[in-house]
């Protein structure tokens, strides 16, 4: 896929996959923030090339590293841990099994994958808004 430098124009996805794929939050995480891939590179001051982050949205790079991780956690603006257990570094949460550590601010047991998905998206759109 080729990027030009213009504004994602790219929907959520909803038939990309399953909403536990990295490649697919990612890539919707992204179009919240309105963000396009060459923008996202010049934003991670080139930490993350706009070239690999395409890979890792096509799910052609399906664990990126934790210090990639950790930049677009910060340019999306969503928890380092849900991403990091996306990329299977850290277990996933224990269905029932106390409060989820990774989205302690809302204080919510048992969220199913697409509540959570759904969260992360919702707080990467507010926290845009806020600093737009």
């Amino acid at each position: 896929m080729r990027d030009d430098g213009k504004r994602a124009r790219r929907k959520p996805s909803q038939s990309t996959g399953s909403p536990t794929e990295l490649g697919a939050l990612l890539a919707d995480l992204r179009a919240a923030r309105g963000l396009s891939l060459r923008e996202v590179e010049e934003v991670t001051g080139k930490a993350v090339s706009n070239a690999y982050l395409s890979q890792l949205e096509h799910g052609k790079i399906k664990r990126p590293s934790p210090n990639v991780l950790h930049r677009l956690a910060d340019v999306y603006a969503v928890p380092y841990e849900a991403l990091m257990e996306r990329a299977g570094y850290l277990p996933p949460s224990r269905e029932g099994g106390g409060r989820r550590t990774r989205l302690k601010a809302f204080a919510i047991d048992n969220l199913t994958a697409e509540e959570e998905e759904a969260l992360l998206k919702y707080l990467a759109f507010l926290r845009s808004r806020r600093s737009s």
